[in-house]
């Protein structure tokens, strides 16, 4: 199904400009329209005035399609439905699989075909851009600044600067757009962190400054401690974790030391614990909730991340104290981990990680989760499921007599990478909520070392 966005007016198309110049050309963009609208007749125009977000994108992939002419919008390192139908395209061409996201096996090839054509001469240093879709999201809800820090790979050149403007026209307000201003700077990661002195000099004084981080953060990385230190929210996403238990490590080392974090991830786990917390809220079921014991998690098998958080929470509501870890991999990557309760009751946990044949945009996403007790006159026993088959599963595994009550997510097509950030620049700071759930999770970790 094509995905459906609005009509895109330009006021600026991606320019290349020198550093020095960014500033007096984003002025230029609006003096040559008209603030007011009494530019032959366009409707008035809001400039940035709600914040600034900076992303920054772990790899070449946008810039790499831009390139190779199989993408046409804002290089701002957003994974959004025109680069990921680019990504297809070129699986589609090159025999692999037709996954719409960055594998290897896809940077591979891109890279190859990026280095003959500069060998030929094809590829020029600017960039074009027709309508971009992928922050629409975000200028939908917020005229805002974006920065994309976009590190590339070859020689170090030094950092190319564009500067672009484009405004989402609303069906139900026509007389106004609300405009995103795009300032994207290329160059190797070391030209980047050369220059990320100035990067502070470019966020909008006196509104909140965002920074979506989309590699793994690095505490021992230059650019992201500079950029750290000067925004109101490192925004990350876990479900693109790499290695998630030693990446979940690193944000708690991060949060330790007074960063604050949020990740898309958590975000896409609060139905899941909104109905967990329901599950308990009548007076008998609350009084027995200290009888759970057992608990199973079954998700999408690649990424334990949601697991993990969910559990974190869980534990961390409950007082449970990790005191065992252990790991098994094969058809099912088995998690097991054993707490002990304020009470010193021993309580087991299972994460399961459960092929699936139709793999989600999320890697990692809950399937179903059961509470339950080894008492058989506790009345605890709940079950949360997102399908059929998840609950189907959790009564054949755990024995249906213990359940107790059944609820079931609703759909999670909204939690998307996209419209999550669009959600989550609206607050910033510490989320004390999450940070507790995170040091229980990496305590879990710690076990095993």
């Amino acid at each position: 199904m094509p995905t459906q966005t609005s009509t895109i007016f330009s006021l600026q198309t991606p320019k290349d400009i020198s550093l020095n110049e960014i500033d007096a050309e984003l002025n230029q963009i609006w003096q040559s329209y008209g603030i007011t609208g009494e530019d032959g007749g366009l409707p008035s125009a809001t400039r940035a005035t709600t914040f600034t977000l900076v992303v920054y994108e772990p790899e070449e992939t946008q810039y790499l399609l831009a390139a190779l002419g199989f993408y046409n919008g804002p290089i701002d390192g957003i994974l959004g439905p025109q680069m990921r139908a680019a990504l297809r395209e070129v699986q589609k061409k090159n025999g692999l699989p037709e996954t719409g996201t960055a594998t290897p096996e896809t940077l591979t090839v891109l890279r190859e075909e990026f280095a003959k054509g500069q060998r030929g001469g094809e590829h020029s240093a600017g960039l074009s851009a027709g309508s971009p879709r992928i922050a629409d999201e975000i200028a939908l809800r917020n005229p805002c600044r974006i920065i994309a820090l976009f590190p590339i790979a070859g020689e170090d050149e030094g950092v190319k600067a564009q500067v672009s403007a484009y405004c989402p026209i609303q069906k139900q307000s026509s007389s106004t757009l609300i405009c995103c201003e795009y300032i994207t700077l290329s160059g190797t990661a070391a030209a980047l962190e050369r220059i990320g002195g100035m990067i502070p000099a470019l966020l909008i004084g006196g509104l909140p400054k965002f920074l979506w981080w989309k590699a793994t953060p690095d505490p021992n990385n230059g650019l992201f401690k500079r950029l750290a230190a000067v925004c109101n929210n490192v925004i990350v996403d876990s479900c693109n974790f790499n290695d998630p238990e030693g990446d979940l490590l690193h944000l708690e080392e991060l949060v330790e030391t007074g960063v604050p974090l949020a990740d898309l991830n958590w975000r896409r786990l609060a139905s899941w614990q909104e109905l967990t917390a329901e599950a308990y809220d009548s007076p008998n079921r609350r009084a027995a909730l200290k009888e759970v014991d057992r608990v199973t998690i079954d998700y999408e098998k690649g990424n334990p991340a949601q697991a993990l958080l969910f559990l974190g929470w869980l534990a961390s509501r409950l007082q449970w104290q990790p005191v065992s870890y252990q790991k098994e991999s094969g058809d099912y990557d088995i998690t097991r981990i054993h707490f002990i309760s304020q009470d010193q009751r021993q309580v087991e946990a299972e994460l399961a990680g459960v092929p699936v044949a139709d793999v989600g945009d999320i890697m990692g996403d809950l399937i179903a989760l059961r509470l339950s007790s080894t008492n058989p006159q506790a009345d605890c026993g709940t079950v949360i499921c997102s399908e059929t088959g998840g609950c189907m599963r959790m009564e054949t595994h755990g024995g249906a007599q213990s359940a107790g009550l059944f609820q079931q997510v609703t759909s999670l097509s909204e939690q998307k990478a996209e419209a999550l950030l669009s959600q989550q620049v609206q607050r910033w700071g510490r989320e004390s909520l999450f940070e507790e759930s995170l040091a229980v999770t990496a305590s879990i970790f710690k076990l095993a070392n």
